[in-house]
Parts: structure tokens; C-alpha cells; sequence
């Protein structure tokens, strides 16, 4: 049995929904400088790495990263993981089905959360069993160097997803999994392992443009591309400030969203298909289910992080939930 296959094993055995395997190209770690002065770009010649740097760059360019300035700080280490694990040869993607049997309350007075907050913060979830993983793995080959994340290092996580047969990335910029649809959160290890590689995903959107055209904000600027600073998730979330560091216009087309938005992935077919998962730190509670405006709006700092305290939703801080909670109110009283 080869390591790759050992390894696979124990992903599931952990409770990973997903697993695959992505090489590193056996060239020079990539440096923004000898790109620019190659002129490689975007061409297909070049190595995985320098498209993704930019592809990244691009966005960058364009604006569409908004506040979130990390972004911008050194985008060839989040472009080639050599950068981040010294000599990684190899990075393991893992997934975990976030999908439940329940449905949000969308009655008059209720906000909307995005599911992927409905239930416990997934980081602790993640941390703990990649660091199981990674020891398994260091059992083998105790000379292996390893390092992992779960949506909280310089990895381009849903690139090298894709590259690991997880699934490919859809017009919606989100990955979609034949088997799971876009109801996967990801985590990785990057390895000094050279493993086998699984073969990349395949693009399976073909001409469906369904969640283009569900986008209230219209943030998806063409197939592929997300302009940030229109997305719900990432006014709702990642955005700091009061109510009018949100455009207007934007404003009114948040609805009753107050953290996060599953528009554009509750309209992609492959999410029609997809079983529930049996994770139950993903179950919702009455709260984050119908969670009441008015009782929101009056929330407290110490109330808020007694009800949040496992909740993903307490990356919005109070003062985000509060403003976001104002303008649904906002919304559903001039509806």
C-alpha cells in the first residue's frame, strides 16, 4: 500500500468527507521578480505557481480585494508554498460536507446566516484532526516536514484543491465537488513528501450561468471573478465600519443577509444532489437558524460573546452584526 493510499485512508477514518493529492513542480521556488522580467504571465508554459500569482495579481490590480490588505503582502508566497514550507514537494487537500437537512426561517423579522456558520467554528474541528494527520504522517517518515491550515495561512486553498481532484472551481470562484457540490470546507497539509498525485478536477460548469445571474450585488464580474467589495459575504463579514462604508445601492440588496450569502451556491445544480452531512458541529441551533432581528439589535458585548463564543460569527464582531442587523431591518421595513 503506498503512502498516498495510507494517508487517504486516514483522512476518511478522521472524518475528512474529501481527500487529494497535489505536486509541487519540481522547478526553482517562484519569485515575482524573475516572473516579471520572463514575461510568463498567465501563459501555459509557465509553472502552476506563476498563474496563480497572476491570476492573484490581477484581482489585486483590479481592486477587487477591497480592505482585506493581507492580500496584497506578498502574493508569490501565496502563490507557491515553497515560500510558506521550504521545500514542500507535495500539499494533501481534505474537505468536510457542512451541508444540513435544515432550512434557515425566512419569515418577516429574521436575518439569513450563511450555512457554513450555522454550527460550530470549523477551525478547531480542522486543526485537530490535520494535526492527527500529520502525525500519522511523521510516524511513517520521520523526516518529513509538514505544516497545516484550515483557511488560516497563505495557501490558495481552493486552486490547489482543484489541482487535487477535490473538485474545480466554478464561475461562482467557489470549488464544486461532483460529489459534495460547493458544501465542502477545505484544509490542507503541505509536505516535504513527494506523494502521488490524484489527476486535477475537470470544469463542469459548461454554459450554466445560474449563479451569475442570482448574485444580488452582481459581484460576480464575469465566469470565474469576484469583485470583493460587491460580495455579501465579505460586506457582512470582513468589512469594518459603520453602515455607510457600504454603498447604498449595495445596501439595499442585502435583504435580510447579517453574515455571510449562499445565493449564488444555492442555485448550482451539482448542490441540488448533494447527501447531508453527518458532522454534527455543523448542525444549526434555533438561533443561528431564525435568528431575530429585533433581539439582535439589542444584543450586548458580553451576551454576544456568550452566544457566539464557538461561532464563526464572531469574526463580524458586535459592532459588524449590529450594522449589518440595522440594514436588514432597514430593508425589510421599506420591502
Amino acid at each position: 500500500m503506498s503512502l498516498a493510499h495510507t494517508i487517504k485512508q486516514e483522512s476518511r477514518s478522521l472524518g475528512f468527507d474529501a481527500v487529494g493529492i497535489a505536486s509541487i513542480d519540481n522547478t526553482h521556488p517562484f519569485s515575482a521578480n524573475s516572473n516579471q522580467k520572463t514575461g510568463i504571465g498567465d501563459d501555459q508554459a509557465a509553472t502552476f505557481p506563476q498563474r496563480l500569482f497572476h491570476r492573484l495579481s490581477q484581482w489585486i490590480q483590479r481592486g477587487y480585494h477591497g480592505s482585506m490588505a493581507w492580500m496584497e503582502r506578498t502574493p508569490e508566497k501565496r502563490a507557491d508554498p515553497r515560500h510558506v514550507l521550504p521545500g514542500c514537494r507535495s500539499i494533501i487537500s481534505v474537505g468536510i460536507n457542512y451541508l444540513t437537512e435544515h432550512r434557515a426561517n425566512e419569515q418577516p423579522g429574521y436575518g439569513r446566516i450563511a450555512r457554513y456558520a450555522w454550527g460550530k467554528d470549523y477551525h478547531k474541528l480542522f486543526d485537530s484532526r490535520l494535526k492527527k494527520l500529520e502525525q500519522l504522517i511523521h510516524k511513517i517518515h520521520p523526516e518529513a516536514k509538514t505544516r497545516s491550515y484550515s483557511d488560516t495561512g497563505p495557501i490558495m486553498e481552493k486552486a490547489w484543491a482543484e489541482r487535487a481532484g477535490l473538485g474545480w472551481i466554478g464561475k461562482h470562484s467557489n470549488l464544486v465537488s461532483a460529489e459534495h457540490g460547493s458544501w465542502l470546507l477545505l484544509g490542507e497539509i503541505l509536505t516535504t513528501l513527494d506523494l502521488e498525485p490524484d489527476e486535477p478536477a475537470t470544469d463542469l460548469c459548461g454554459s450554466c450561468t445560474l449563479c451569475i445571474q442570482a448574485c444580488p450585488t452582481k459581484a460576480i464580474a464575469e465566469p470565474y471573478v469576484v469583485d470583493a467589495t460587491r460580495c455579501i459575504s465579505y460586506l457582512t463579514i470582513e468589512l469594518r465600519g459603520d453602515a455607510t462604508a457600504i454603498p447604498q445601492d449595495l445596501r439595499s440588496r442585502m435583504g435580510n443577509k447579517i453574515f455571510g450569502c449562499d445565493d449564488c451556491l444555492d442555485v448550482c445544480p451539482f448542490n441540488l444532489r448533494s447527501e447531508p452531512t453527518h458532522e454534527e458541529a455543523f448542525q444549526p441551533t434555533d438561533l443561528t437558524l431564525a435568528p431575530d432581528l429585533n433581539t439582535l439589535s439589542e444584543l450586548d458585548e458580553s451576551t454576544f460573546s456568550a452566544w457566539f463564543q464557538h461561532s464563526p460569527i464572531r469574526r463580524a464582531k458586535l459592532h459588524g452584526l449590529h450594522r449589518n442587523v440595522a440594514i436588514a431591518q432597514h430593508n425589510m421595513n421599506s420591502s
